[in-house]
């Protein structure tokens, strides 16, 4: 269940702009800032489900926006809502062009431009890049209010390891492009993180498994923060038939562990034996990726090993 919020004090701790005086480790938690915002743009992260979840910084720089930009209107007006701040917003998507940007960098050099997402931090598969780009080529003050993520909160749940990891976002429509990502990703030494939709999840997973090796460990973590928060954990092949003919509903955090290594020091015959099996699958160039993941070896080498089995 989502938290209540008080609204934004506008006289509280605002932290932006370089003369701002900083928290030392002097300083209490709640000790105020009392500067005002300088003008700028702001990447405001928001909840990207409990509503508990804003940050207090994220309250007081919205607040003091002239100018919040959003993916949707509709869906940050109900967050801005709920805080009890009104602002004035103006939509930055996937077809905005260089002109928006342009606008939207004068009104950061004049004012307080804040950027968010529909849920969670903005950029991180979704678009503004190129406008946080356009506003530091102009010299305009860039600074971030931090805060939820559903790529970094599902690999802390997951239990798989996070000590190096590689987000994909959501993967491309297209069964040959997408089969053509996983298998770049095949030989990552990583965690992969990937955002998915619940009507393509079980057919994403099958082929996940046929990819990265049916026994790699993975994860589906959904509805991150909200009232049905699932993590459901095991192999690929597991999961695959668990959501098979189940599409869930929410928002979904697809993880694939890394391949298994393979322990033991296999000698060419057993190396040979993998690449036999899985040329009876795959393309050589399809089958040299895999294996790379899977037995953590050159890719070109078995590339040029699986030409060679092939012509015989």
């Amino acid at each position: 269940m989502s938290l209540p919020i008080a609204p934004a004090d506008p006289e509280a701790a605002h932290l932006g702009g370089q003369d701002d005086v900083r928290l030392t480790e002097d300083a209490g938690a709640d000790a105020p800032v009392n500067h005002p915002l300088s003008p700028g743009l702001y990447i405001v992260a928001t909840p990207i489900g409990n509503l508990g979840d804003i940050t207090r910084r994220a309250c007081d720089i919205l607040a003091a926006a002239d100018l919040v930009v959003v993916e949707d209107s509709r869906v940050t007006g109900k967050l801005l809502h709920h805080l009890g701040i009104k602002a004035r917003m103006r939509p930055y998507h996937d077809h905005s062009d260089a002109r928006d940007r342009d606008d939207i960098v004068a009104a950061a050099r004049m004012g307080v431009v804040a950027l968010v997402s529909d849920a969670g931090t903005p950029l991180i598969s979704d678009p503004g890049y190129k406008l946080v780009r356009a506003a530091h080529e102009s010299g305009v003050m860039v600074t971030t209010a931090p805060g939820a993520c559903a790529a970094m909160a599902a690999l802390t749940l997951s239990g798989l390891p996070s000590d190096r990891f590689v987000f994909e976002g959501f993967l491309p429509a297209k069964a040959m492009a997408r089969r053509r990502v996983m298998e770049e990703l095949a030989a990552f030494p990583a965690t992969r993180i990937f955002y998915e939709s619940g009507p393509r999840l079980g057919a994403m997973l099958a082929e996940a498994a046929a990819v990265f090796g049916p026994a790699t460990d993975g994860a589906v973590v959904r509805e991150i923060t909200k009232k049905f928060e699932e993590v459901a954990r095991g192999s690929l092949s597991e999961l695959a038939a668990r959501y098979a003919d189940e599409a869930p509903r929410g928002e979904i955090v697809v993880l694939i562990a890394p391949s298994a290594q393979v322990a033991e020091v296999l000698d060419q015959g057993a190396i040979d034996a993998h690449i036999l099996t899985a040329l009876e699958d795959m393309k050589v160039g399809q089958a040299a990726t895999h294996l790379a993941g899977t037995l953590g070896l050159d890719r070109k080498t078995l590339y040029n090993r699986a030409l060679e089995l092939k012509g015989k």
